[in-house]
């Protein structure tokens, strides 16, 4: 039993594959609005990285593509009141 739970982990780990997008984000006023869309970025299942930066309006999100897709990334964004577009991957 642990060692097909050791190979189903292994094969977990093997197909877990890290992306990283970079996304243009409107709305951003202070470091306050950085802050807030960086925690929920991190709230995402399987996110485990966000960087995001008022002087550029931008944020880079790395994450296991295998558990989140970029139209998950980009709702948690609007949920807490700003706009983001992927500008690239």
């Amino acid at each position: 039993m642990k060692a097909f739970l050791l190979i189903a982990l292994s094969i977990g780990i093997l197909l877990a594959k890290e992306a990283t997008v970079h996304i243009a984000i409107t709305g951003m006023t202070c470091p306050l609005c950085t802050m807030t869309i960086k925690k929920n970025l991190k709230k995402q299942t399987g996110v485990t990285k966000a960087k995001v930066i008022l002087n550029t309006h931008t944020a880079t999100v790395t994450y296991d593509d295998t558990k989140v897709q970029n139209k998950t990334l980009l709702k948690a964004i609007e949920e807490v009141g700003y706009k983001g577009k992927v500008i690239d991957k």
